[in-house]
């Protein structure tokens, strides 16, 4: 089989999948004929030829697919005009921290959040397909270890956990990312976030927020601290005012 002939056969067998194909599949197009660096070459070269349509080939966290192209999203969105699904700031957060700090428990979340993560919360994206529990902590209860799916990644778009947008300290875990219609929340319009460091263990963020507390208890110390401490030479001589109206209003109140 000559070259091009091998080109229309992954082109049409990428073009009707319903789901994105591995190179392990599309070995499977040739009897394993072909090997899996000329394959590489042939997809890419696949890439090439739709350069500049409305559709593209990209490789996703599940394989290889054809997909339409971001720009043309609004158009296409008017086919199918019903509202799509919205999602609240707390599942989106508690999504982020799993892309970014898998793997996590709902104790590493809480810790981050400062919230209580609610069940149901972890449901909604194990529904979704967007997490999934892939193991458990050897800790007391040995709580569920949370970790992004392929689903999730091939909703995004994106082939590698790699290509998540870079963190800067504070920033919104999900601000610069291109998700679909269905994901967006306020939570996304906050701007995109600066490159950053590789993310913090997930114990870490616990740690700041204890940090950004202390200033507050050392000024409730400094300000008690001020106070005229009790010592002989402080105390009011017995004559004065003060203790006379004390007694005055204990002899009110004892009557």
């Amino acid at each position: 089989m000559n070259t091009q002939d091998a080109k229309r056969v992954l082109e049409t067998a990428l073009i009707c999948a319903q789901q994105p194909l591995t190179l392990r599949e599309l070995r499977t197009l040739f009897a394993d004929e072909l090997g899996a660096d000329t394959l590489r070459s042939l997809l890419d070269e696949l890439v090439r030829d739709w350069e500049g349509r409305g559709v593209e080939l990209v490789p996703v966290a599940s394989g290889w697919r054809f997909q339409s192209r971001p720009e043309l999203r609004e158009y296409l969105d008017r086919l199918h005009p019903e509202k799509p699904q919205r999602y609240s700031r707390a599942v989106l957060e508690t999504l982020a921290i799993i892309a970014y700090r898998q793997p996590v428990t709902r104790g590493d979340i809480e810790d981050i959040r400062g919230v209580v993560v609610s069940s149901q919360i972890v449901k909604q994206l194990e529904d979704r397909g967007w997490i999934d529990a892939i193991g458990h902590r050897e800790a007391p209860g040995r709580p569920a270890l949370y970790a992004t799916t392929r689903q999730f990644l091939d909703d995004l778009g994106l082939s590698s956990l790699e290509q998540l947008p870079a963190l800067e300290a504070g920033g919104q875990p999900l601000a610069g990312l291109e998700l679909p219609p269905e994901m967006q929340a306020s939570l996304l319009d906050e701007g995109a976030a600066e490159p950053a460091a590789e993310p913090e263990p997930a114990t870490e963020p616990a740690a700041e927020l204890e940090t950004a507390a202390e200033p507050a208890a050392e000024t409730e110390t400094d300000s008690s601290s001020d106070a005229p401490s009790p010592s002989d030479d402080a105390l009011p001589p017995p004559a004065s005012p003060a203790p006379e109206s004390d007694d005055a209003n204990a002899a009110q109140a004892d009557a």
